[in-house]
């Protein structure tokens, strides 16, 4: 067992909300024991649910900031939960869910209109041709054309982040631009064309207002704005 002096205490305060119990969501706070050294928000959650309240609900796999599974709002900023030090955040930590998605139950919300978003926008490789026995190839230079976009782990934080999905949940969001993005500039793929069509409505590219949230929420540091910029521009381009 680790020593006390190598301990931290952390008052969590958590947005709880249980359909079954609650008529709105309310907070709770619990006072748990943490690493002093290199410990993360999650660690704080699991302290708080093993030792204080099982029934305390949130989202995590890897834990290693690759599955973007415990994306929540920590402070009052969007970031993972496996990779938000306590050092960093101090003696007092805020919790709670992700904003502009239903709530389900306390840090847990309905992922399905993000990724119904997400897929609209054909986030795969199409090409009819016939790619035989040797891979598809590209060079360097092709490559870093998208190489950033390539990043992204579907963790919502960008989304979630903007102020014009919170009030129009119809527009399509940073996510599903950035991984649009990846394949409109991707030499190999031949329906750039079908996805800035798709982009190229009011709920498109066009509600971003460039308000920077997205870029500073991404975990993976992406230029989410940049990439929703180059968007705007190939849809400008493509139609001079």
């Amino acid at each position: 067992m680790p020593e006390a002096a190598d301990m931290v205490d952390v008052e969590l305060r958590v947005k709880r909300y249980d359909p079954e119990r609650d008529n709105k969501p309310h907070w709770q706070t619990f006072h748990v024991q943490v690493k002093a050294f290199r410990s993360v928000v999650l660690d704080a959650l699991h302290a708080a649910k093993w030792h204080h309240d099982g029934t305390l609900s949130f989202r995590r796999s890897c834990a290693h900031g690759v599955c973007g599974s415990d994306a929540m709002v920590i402070n009052g900023a969007n970031d993972l939960a496996c990779q938000a030090l306590i050092e960093d955040l101090g003696p007092v930590v805020t919790v709670e869910a992700i904003r502009g998605l239903p709530l389900i139950k306390d840090l847990v919300v309905d992922m399905e209109p993000f990724f119904a978003q997400y897929r609209a926008v054909l986030p795969y490789l199409i090409n009819s041709d016939e790619p035989g026995y040797r891979e598809r190839l590209q060079s360097t230079e092709e490559r870093a054309r998208y190489d950033d976009t390539t990043k992204c782990i579907l963790c919502a934080a960008c989304t979630t982040s903007c102020p014009v999905y919170w009030g129009n949940t119809g527009y399509v969001g940073p996510a599903a631009i950035v991984n649009a993005h990846r394949f409109v500039f991707d030499s190999r793929d031949e329906a750039a064309e079908q996805r800035l069509d798709i982009l190229n409505h009011r709920s498109g590219v066009w509600r971003c207002r460039t308000a920077f949230n997205c870029s500073e929420a991404c975990p993976r540091g992406i230029k989410v704005t940049q990439a929703i910029e180059e968007v705007k521009r190939a849809i400008l381009l493509d139609r001079l």
